[in-house]
């Protein structure tokens, strides 16, 4: 599956036309061809960053609603594997939405990731796969 993982950073500045770099992120969102996932723990988080925004949560949720964005699925076996990335990477520290997002990369071969978060997914690798390429 081609896909481009979507983190918590973009759903909001998506979303909320006062965030920096809101018009960036609408344009990479508009530029990219591949299906956009993304996982529970980064639209929750993305939801709690959007809580003084009217319909913000509501914006990011229909985006899934319709499609614009996709859940990946994250089953309990993933757990354990998301468990020891965040031992692996406690120095930064990652946090639950970040190590859904590498799990799933890991498990699907995904590469590609559109997150403001440069600084952490730069340390991040993906298995044999290496290095995030990161968008906008």
């Amino acid at each position: 599956m081609t896909a481009t993982l979507v983190d918590a950073g973009p759903l909001v500045a998506f979303v909320d036309a006062a965030e920096p770099l809101h018009a960036k992120c609408v344009a990479a969102l508009r530029a990219e061809s591949a299906r956009l996932l993304t996982v529970w723990p980064a639209v929750t988080e993305a939801c709690h960053l959007l809580q003084e925004v009217p319909r913000g949560a509501e914006a990011v949720l229909d985006m899934i609603g319709t499609g614009v964005v996709i859940l990946a699925r994250l089953e309990g076996d993933d757990t354990s594997r998301m468990a020891d990335l965040m031992r692996r990477y406690a120095d930064l520290p990652m946090d639950l939405a970040d190590a859904a997002l590498v799990r799933v990369a890991e498990r699907e071969g995904l590469t590609r990731i559109l997150t403001l978060d440069r600084k952490d997914f730069q340390v991040y690798r993906i298995g044999r796969a290496g290095r995030f390429t990161i968008l906008p």
